[in-house]
Formats: structure tokens, sequence, C-alpha cells
């Protein structure tokens, strides 16, 4: 008996959370975002007019490219530190290897707001980097705060700790011992690291990539506190649309695009690299 339940509790309780909470909410946002608001009230006539808007108005395409960018910038930012650093307590952390990386994970103790406001205050007009400057008869930097630059370090900074954790954790569990296979048998330790290490390790590299790049494709906070008028993001716009602007059917349909975009990344990567030679163990043994 315990044999036979045992599947239906593991999968079932995942399975419904997965539907009640992601599936069932993103088909309410796909009907909404074929109806239409209007004065705070929703009017359920069918029409594709808030796609229309999204793609034939120029601010919402910018808002979209820009995030495009924005997102592509800072993963590729957060994968080019993440791999030295996680790479680094891989091979020296010793018996401080996991406090070094629960390190990371620090500034999750406190909100994103927060941490972002800190930032704030680090780099604004009267934060702690122009004090510095100030200090030492420089003149201050004024073209960092509230521009597209300070949206990019304050996203890095909310997730590079996730992008670190994720490449450590497949770095650790990856087999040191091939590295040393590879080194007996002449290999340099470059090419040790470009033949071996990182083909093998790239399936965690994408999951880290991928889990920095979807939040940021959305991102709201740092560019609302950081990014000043010119630095308006996607996510930005459509939280806009639940709130102030209460165009809710058209908010809808911008987060529909954006699980699109989401999904369309995931379907590119997957037909461009095969899983199967980047250290995926997920297809089992058979």
């Amino acid at each position: 008996m315990k044999g036979r339940f045992a599947p239906a509790i593991f999968l079932g309780i995942p399975s419904v959370f997965l539907v009640g909470l992601f599936v069932l909410p993103l088909i309410s946002m796909l009907v909404l975002s074929v109806w239409r608001t209007e004065n705070y009230h929703i009017i359920r006539d069918f029409s594709f007019h808030n796609y229309e808007v999204l793609a034939t108005e120029g601010a919402y395409v910018t808002f979209l490219v820009r995030s495009l960018v924005m997102a592509s910038a800072v993963s590729l930012i957060c994968t080019l530190i993440a791999w030295p650093v996680a790479y680094g307590i891989t091979l020296y952390g010793g018996r401080y290897k996991l406090l070094l990386t629960l390190a990371f994970a620090v500034p999750f103790l406190t909100g994103e707001v927060l941490r972002i406001i800190a930032l704030q205050g680090l780099l604004g007009p009267v934060g702690l980097l122009n004090g510095v400057l100030l200090s030492l008869g420089a003149a201050p930097l004024r073209v960092i705060m509230y521009t597209n630059v300070a949206s990019a370090i304050g996203l890095v900074y909310l997730y590079l700790p996730i992008v670190v954790t994720v490449i450590y954790l497949s770095l650790l569990n990856f087999d040191q011992r091939l590295i040393d296979a590879a080194t007996i048998f002449g290999a340099s330790p470059a090419r040790a690291f470009l033949e071996v290490t990182w083909p093998l390790n790239l399936f965690g590299t994408l999951i880290g990539f991928a889990l920095c790049f979807i939040p940021c494709l959305s991102a709201t906070l740092a560019p609302r506190f950081l990014g000043g008028p010119n630095g308006t993001l996607y996510g930005m716009a459509m939280a806009q649309q639940f709130g102030e602007s209460g165009t809710w059917a058209l908010g809808a349909a911008m987060g529909v695009v954006l699980f699109a975009v989401s999904v369309l990344l995931v379907v590119a990567v997957s037909r461009l690299i095969d899983l199967r030679r980047t250290g995926f163990t997920g297809f089992g043994r058979g």
C-alpha cells in the first residue's frame, strides 16, 4: 500500500501546487488579456486590441527591447563574475566551502526594497561614493545614479548570489578526477577547463543564466528607484497598468508577452545545445 500511494503523494502534491498557483493564474491572465478595461471596469469583449497596442506603440516596443538588452547584459555580467567565484570556492574553499557559499545568501536576510534603498544611498548624489570622492578633493560622480547603468548595477547586486550558488552546486557535483585524467593525458590546465570542466557544467551555467535573465526581464524595483525617468523597463510599465493606470487587461497582455519571451528563450537554448553533453542527468540511465 505504501509503495502504491507514495508516487501519487510525492508527485500529486507538487502537481496540485503547480496547477493551482501557476497554471490557473496564467490562464486567467491569458483570458483577461483579450478583454478590455474602461474606468476601472473589465469589459468582456473578445479582441486582440491589447496586443495590437503593444506591437504598434513605440513606447512599449522600446520598453521591451530595453528590458531584453538589460536582462541579457546583467545575466552575462553575473555569469562572468559568478564562474570564477564559484570555481575558486570549489578549488580553494576547503572546509569553509559551505560558509563561503552561505555568505552569498546574507543579503537575502533583508528585503529587496531595503537592498535597493541601500544601493541608492551608496550611489546617490550625496551617497557614500560621492562623499569619499569629495573628501579626496575630486568631483562627485553624477552620471551613474538614475540611469540604466544604475539599474544594471542594482540588478547585478540582486541576482549575483543566485547565479553563484547555482554554478557552485553544479561544480560541487562535478567529478574533479576527470580533470586529473585529462592532465595525465597531456592536456594543459586551460584545455582541460575548456574541454572538460566548462562543457560538463554548462547546464548549471544555463540554469543560473535563466534564473537571472527571467526576473530581470520583469524587474520593477531596481528601475523604479535607480533608473530615473529614462530607465523604465517592461516590468515597471506592466506594474503601472495594474496600479496607477488601472488598465488591467493591457497589463495582462504584457504579462503574457513576457511569459512568451521566457518560453522562447528556453526553447531556443534547448534547440541550440545538446543537453546530454552539458552534464545534465535528467534523462536518466535509459
